[in-house]
């Protein structure tokens, strides 16, 4: 059982440490593919859906360019600014399709499937032409569905069409008709995306909303089948105007939901990616609001400067976590160029307690399920010079066991205690932990559980 040390549930209280946002690190290929085909008119804001086929041993991108538009290719920033950009009326969206084998250098397979500009030699799988214009897809979520035993469901879409719709698949690439699904109509103009709920037994579902007084709203319906949908409900919003939430990829990891949130700076303009956390989808938590867990570039013209829409979802690795993400080197309703891109972030990295300064913190846990009979295992980072001591606190935090000090970075670092009997002691196996620590950010601690 894992838990994120992010999650305030998880945590009693804190001394001298402050919860900080884990290190992005950008892929140095990026960007990782552009607008580098005819009917890419523009990426906008990409939507993509990223995932890693263990299966077939590669990973797999769908993600949705406008393939009517005016596109950006070649022009000049001098040229952007004298030149208003109006969309055009009769814009449409289409789904497109991309593999790779590491996840850095993607390959746009022609697919045979869809008619663009009187030749099917595309990697469009849905929408574009004709279809689009009887009003779909739009800011498509796609899932492969592990749980799924009619084969001809195993890749699952929900999207906005006319209304709310969904459609299935057995490949990813041959998709059913569109099924709308009116009950669950919402504005949907954005990244909707659908994941299943392990906690709550049904596949979840989010979308957008508009409403006072905060323009765009994060709304969030559930089914039981992915086919008959509940009345979408806002379920997070901006505190104003200005800074507007977008759009939210969601998946779960260590037993809590986390979302990727898109916020629109109306003002300047500008999209970046926030972290949240749910423990039941329903009710959020922004981490640090107004601080970029994936941060914009710092030039304007740098591929991701004017905006960053993360995908869904994180590929999670043995060392490392990918969060890829569209990006853009202008202003959201202005000129620009997008592109799929990349940003890691450790095992665990979300987001943890830091020490506030030179002196010790510390940080005590609510009562965790634990087994003595197996390790305690703990991420966290540490300084040269700095340490992480763990203590298993039994009534009026009675110190039961101390752990030998912790010194190096480490993802699932194995602890190890000074006194075993002491720890064995610990009758019902729940615990209170302390972690003591400097020159340290300590992220999750997890124990195996005996069935």
């Amino acid at each position: 059982m894992r838990y994120l040390l992010l999650d305030d549930r998880v945590v009693e209280d804190a001394r001298n440490a402050e919860l900080v946002l884990g290190t992005i690190e950008k892929q140095a290929a990026n960007p990782l593919f552009g607008e580098d085909r005819p009917w890419e008119q523009r990426f906008d804001n990409l939507y993509a859906n990223v995932l890693y086929d263990d299966e077939e041993e590669i990973y797999k991108c769908w993600y949705s360019p406008f393939v009517v538009d005016h596109s950006s290719r070649g022009m000049t920033l001098g040229q952007r600014r004298q030149l208003e950009y109006r969309p055009p009326p009769n814009r449409e969206m289409a789904i497109c399709y991309a593999t790779s084998k590491d996840g850095l250098a993607w390959y746009k397979p022609e697919l045979g499937i869809v008619e663009y500009d009187g030749s099917k030699a595309n990697n469009i799988v849905r929408g574009g032409g004709d279809q689009a214009r009887r009003g779909g897809p739009h800011g498509s979520g796609i899932l492969k569905d592990p749980r799924e035993r009619d084969p001809n469901r195993r890749y699952k879409a929900f999207f906005k069409s006319e209304v709310i719709s969904v459609a299935f698949s057995a490949d990813g690439v041959h998709w059913g008709p569109t099924i709308p699904r009116a009950q669950a109509d919402s504005s949907g103009d954005t990244h909707n995306n659908a994941f299943w709920a392990p906690t709550l037994e049904r596949y979840v579902a989010i979308t957008r909303q508009w409403g006072k007084p905060s323009g765009r709203q994060v709304a969030r319906t559930s089914s039981a089948d992915f086919v008959d949908w509940e009345e979408p409900r806002i379920v997070l919003q901006g505190l104003d105007e200005n800074e507007q939430t977008y759009a939210m990829p969601v998946f779960f990891h260590g037993g809590v939901y986390m979302g990727l949130v898109a916020v629109h700076d109306q003002d300047a303009d500008r999209v970046w990616g926030e972290l949240a956390w749910s423990p039941d989808t329903e009710n959020w938590h922004r981490i640090l609001p107004g601080t970029p867990l994936i941060p914009n570039g710092r030039e304007e013209g740098d591929y991701d400067w004017g905006c960053v829409f993360p995908a869904a979802g994180p590929v999670f690795l043995e060392d490392e976590i990918r969060l890829y993400y569209g990006g853009s080197d202008g202003l959201h309703t202005s000129w620009r160029n997008g592109f799929l891109c990349l940003a890691t972030l450790r095992p665990d990295g979300f987001a943890g307690y830091k020490a506030s300064d030179i002196s010790e913190a510390a940080l005590v846990t609510t009562a965790a399920v634990c087994d003595p009979k197996f390790p305690l295992r703990v991420s966290s980072d540490v300084a040269e010079g700095g340490k992480v001591v763990l203590r298993v606190l039994g009534q009026g935090r009675r110190v039961l066991a101390e752990s030998e000090p912790l010194t190096t970075t480490g993802s699932d670092a194995p602890v190890r205690w000074r006194d075993d009997g002491a720890w064995l002691a610990s009758e019902t196996g729940r615990a209170r932990l302390q972690f003591a620590f400097e020159g340290a950010t300590v992220y999750s601690f997890s124990c195996e559980v005996a069935d």
